[in-house]
């Protein structure tokens, strides 16, 4: 199969995770930027990285990428590429766009270009004026930065944080991807007691659990390249199986959430039960003073309340000096705390091993990481 380009998305401050999974995969052959991975692949890497990418916000095909100082430069570039190949005679398109620090900066009118210039490429491959754009979707992405067009067509539909799972979310959740990144640059290893005093809605210990189990965190979802023929059903079909073979049915997983909240408990659970990992996790509905530390090496990955999100900044920060108080009582444990509270080291009484930046949706956070010992090989 001939190569083509595929670009993994990110949020600020998960690239290197995201290269990490994307590497994992087995797609070395790649480009780290702000916000974007691009590798070169073969077209089984569409439903394989869809599928097990559990950081990435989408896959994207990369048609092209040219300079763009004029419309008459982004019309006749983007006719040039390969619609024909990919987007099927009745394929239902729109397209996206976004223009930074560019010549081009109408959005709207670079979007019109490319819709027409995408439209001329399919007159000439099918000899027709009208199309009724009923089948498959194909959603083209014309992004201008510094003016460089890069055209795009999005491989997952929905976001890749959309696993399906979720039957409801309360207050404030957590993306799935960012749930999982966390788990990820922790020290956590399903050998490991993993606790979430703070789990809410369970998408930490849900994550986690996904990893434990190598579950793909797509496999119970649709995406919209599975209805491109250029990427065929029996693509999609390998890539499943292969992904239900690869579940780990036996090992013994320890992962406890606990929430005050008995309602968002009751949701955490079901959840759970949704994608099939209800065994691994137990959950509890318990204040975090209820919390026990007797156990040695557990590991704590958590998103506790903080003032933005309650509304209620003194009581998050007395919270934060009660962890701080609980986690020395046994310093063998491991905390993985994401906050936006700029004084959290100081309230929880130490300072972090590691702090890096990221963002919870808009918010800016940092990720307060805590190193416990390394368990001995016979523990």
């Amino acid at each position: 199969m001939s190569n083509i380009e595929l670009i993994a998305t990110s949020t600020f401050g998960l690239e290197a995770v995201v290269k990490r999974e994307v590497i994992n995969l087995g797609y070395p052959d790649l480009l780290t930027e702000d916000g974007r991975i691009t590798f070169s692949a073969d077209i089984s890497a569409i439903p394989k990285a869809n599928l097990w990418l559990r950081t990435a916000d989408r896959v994207l095909l990369k048609m092209g990428q040219f300079r763009a100082l004029s419309f008459e430069e982004l019309f006749e570039n983007t006719k040039a590429l390969p619609w024909d190949e990919w987007i099927t005679e009745d394929g239902r398109f729109t397209v996206t766009g976004k223009s930074v620090k560019s010549k081009l900066f109408s959005v709207p009118d670079c979007q019109a270009i490319v819709k027409k210039a995408v439209v001329e490429k399919m007159k000439l491959k099918y000899k027709k004026d009208w199309f009724s754009e009923s089948g498959p979707e194909f959603t083209i992405q014309v992004s201008l930065l510094k003016d460089t067009a890069t055209l795009t067509i999005d491989t997952s539909g929905t976001g890749l944080h959309k696993r399906g799972y979720r039957s409801k979310a309360v207050e404030a959740p957590l993306k799935e991807t960012l749930a999982s990144a966390l788990v990820q640059l922790s020290f956590w290893n399903k050998d490991r007691l993993l606790v979430d005093p703070f789990c809410g809605s369970g998408t930490i210990p849900i994550e986690a659990a996904l990893i434990a189990r190598n579950i793909a965190p797509g496999l119970s979802r649709s995406f919209a390249s599975e209805e491109w023929p250029r990427v065929g059903k029996t693509l999609w079909k390998q890539a499943r199986v292969d992904a239900l073979k690869a579940i780990d049915q036996h090992s013994r997983i320890r992962i406890v959430g606990s929430d005050i909240d008995k309602n968002a408990i009751r949701t955490a659970r079901q959840n759970a039960a949704n994608c099939g990992v209800d065994d691994c996790i137990e959950f509890r509905a318990m204040p975090f003073s209820q919390l026990s530390t007797d156990e040695n090496y557990g590991v704590v990955v958590t998103n506790p309340p903080y003032g933005e999100r309650m509304g209620q900044t003194q009581q998050a920060r007395e919270l934060y000096k009660d962890m701080g108080n609980k986690f020395r009582d046994n310093l063998t444990w491991s905390v993985y705390v994401i906050t936006s509270e700029e004084d959290f080291e100081s309230l929880y009484g130490r300072q972090a091993d590691r702090k890096r930046k990221l963002y919870n949706g808009r918010i800016k956070v940092d990720y307060y990481q805590f190193y416990g010992p390394k368990p001995p090989s016979n523990e």
